[in-house]
């Protein structure tokens, strides 16, 4: 990574920066994905074709054309200086899969490199402490003869992106650009400060194929900030404003739950959803909310969350990709509260929950997934057992993973019953039971094929401690998913039971709706839903303790 932070770079008491997977008290930025600088390489062959020659007549492989490329670079006086770091990155034709990084005291640095096309980006220090970084971009080198390039930080013009928050601190920022040429990618970047400086070297590129970003974080007192913006052009840019006022902004709220009374700091993050980036990271207390102002032109957005973890233990983490923000409108994403249950990935292309391989059958629905349907990367259970039966016979049991299990079975079409149960809670804190019970025909298949199987989402409106108000009339909106989703119900029942799940009581569902009311201060609410869709497949979903009241 081109990481050349100015010396003195300013960093907020409470805004730190740390590597992805730490955690600290305090704000930080984590790297994401991918290291930024990518270094895909493609190699290009020069030579003639050999199959329209005689054998005798096979010709070795022409060398290829060799040039000099000397860089001079200048700091903002003019003069030549050796606090830089320049790379030289191939695109296309012979030099495509060449990348380096010159260097000489003097200021000037002489390579021999195929000829090809290349990216050059150059950082350039300042000689003392707060002066600040300049970052220059040659998207199109051009190397088809000895060629001299002059990297002068007289040429750049300031990156100014801040919010019109007078109180608001710097934490980070990035700057990326992406060339393409020949049907290659090439990528270069630059972690800097609050005085970085930018400009575009050299001739135009072809149309669309510069792509640029700017990405700063900035930490405020009530209000935290991540302002973003893209460009699509011939060239990289020469300097970038951007001062959005609140009202440009769009807001995401993330609120942290914690039903089972749990302690411990949590942390969550914000970043764009496209390209390599930093995000902005905050520590988050049980039933706390974080604010984060972001720029709708940066695109799609991602949260994620990262719960409290005892000593040896997986941290569990959460996540909410690809979302649309908009400016003035607050989007609001509430992790681990209840009510906890199956819930299947919906968007398009999405692995389906179950599989029919063969004669091997599979399942990998999560089972306790949170009130939003965010999935757990590391659920909090107790037990856990997936078991299938064929014709009412016994196939086989799965015990340890929520939701999870492979069995070969017999080829011939059979009716099968998948049943998936997990205890919820960590073994110090009570939690209730999930069960999720599938009837469908199968038989072996030539290709995977996705089974019949459909879930029941209820969310009934809870405070983040995940309690609702004691015998209030509600109305709970009920979804179904899966293969039953939209036109695939032919009935839907849903019971409730207040009793820890010793009796039933059917509910009307009204307009998607289970219409009931809450038991008195301290009880526990159970849900059951049950549904067979159109070709008869079956459903019996039972939440046992989704929720109290309070």
């Amino acid at each position: 990574m081109n990481d050349s932070s100015t010396p003195g770079r300013t960093k907020a008491l409470d805004h730190t920066t740390a590597p992805s997977g730490t955690t600290t008290p305090a704000h930080k930025t984590t790297p994401r994905r991918a290291p930024l600088r990518t270094l895909a390489l493609a190699a290009v062959l020069a030579g003639m074709s050999l199959s329209a020659l005689p054998p005798a007549a096979v010709a070795a492989p022409r060398a290829p054309e060799i040039y000099a490329l000397t860089i001079r670079h200048l700091d903002r006086a003019g003069a030549a200086t050796d606090a830089y770091r320049t790379h030289v990155t191939g695109v296309s034709g012979p030099g495509a899969a060449e990348e380096v990084t010159p260097h000489d005291d003097s200021g000037t640095v002489t390579v021999r490199l195929p000829k090809g096309r290349y990216l050059l980006d150059s950082t350039l220090s300042g000689p003392e402490e707060g002066s600040g970084t300049d970052w220059i971009v040659q998207p199109r080198l051009d190397l088809d003869r000895d060629t001299t390039v002059t990297v002068d930080a007289r040429t750049t013009a300031p990156v100014d992106v801040r919010p019109q928050d007078p109180d608001a601190r710097f934490v980070s920022g990035l700057g990326f650009v992406e060339v393409t040429h020949g049907g290659t990618t090439r990528s270069a970047n630059v972690m800097a400060g609050p005085g970085l400086r930018v400009a575009h070297l050299g001739p135009d590129a072809e149309p669309g194929s510069v792509k640029e970003w700017f990405d700063t974080y900035w930490a405020g007192r009530g209000n935290d900030y991540a302002l973003g913006y893209t460009f699509t052009s011939t060239r990289a840019l020469t300097g970038l404003v951007r001062h959005p006022s609140a009202a440009a902004l769009a807001t995401v709220e993330i609120r942290r739950a914690a039903p089972a009374g749990e302690t411990g700091t949590g942390f969550v993050s914000v970043q764009p959803s496209a390209g390599p980036t930093v995000g902005l990271v905050q520590p988050l207390r049980p039933l706390g909310t974080a604010t984060v102002l972001v720029t709708p032109e940066r695109g799609l957005w991602n949260v994620e969350y990262e719960g409290p973890a005892a000593p040896g233990t997986k941290p569990n983490r959460y996540a909410a990709n690809g979302f649309a923000v908009r400016a003035g409108a607050t989007t609001t994403h509430t992790f681990d509260n209840a009510v906890f249950g199956p819930a299947l990935d919906t968007a398009p292309g999405a692995r389906p929950a179950g599989v029919r391989d063969g004669a091997a059958l599979s399942l990998d629905v999560p089972l306790l997934a949170d009130g939003e349907g965010h999935v757990p990367s590391a659920p909090r259970f107790r037990a856990a057992t997936t078991t299938l039966h064929r014709d009412g016979v016994l196939v086989g049991t799965r015990r340890g993973e929520p939701g999870r299990g492979t069995f070969t079975t017999t080829p011939g079409a059979a009716s099968y019953r998948l049943t998936a149960t997990a205890t919820r809670g960590d073994g110090a804190s009570p939690g209730g039971r999930v069960t999720a019970a599938w009837t469908f025909t199968s038989a072996a298949t030539a290709r995977p094929t996705a089974l019949p199987l459909s879930t029941v989402r209820f969310a009934p409106a809870l405070a983040l401690d995940g309690t609702a108000p004691a015998g209030a009339g509600v109305r709970v909106p009920v979804t179904v998913q899966g293969a039953a989703a939209g036109s695939g119900v032919r009935s839907l029942t849903v019971s409730v039971s207040t009793d820890d799940a010793a009796t039933w009581t059917r509910v009307p569902v009204v307009d998607g709706r289970a219409v009931y009311r809450d038991p008195a201060p301290g009880r526990s609410v159970s849900l059951r839903a049950e549904l067979t869709d159109t070709k008869g497949n079956t459903l019996t979903q039972t939440l046992t303790d989704a929720y109290r009241t309070r």
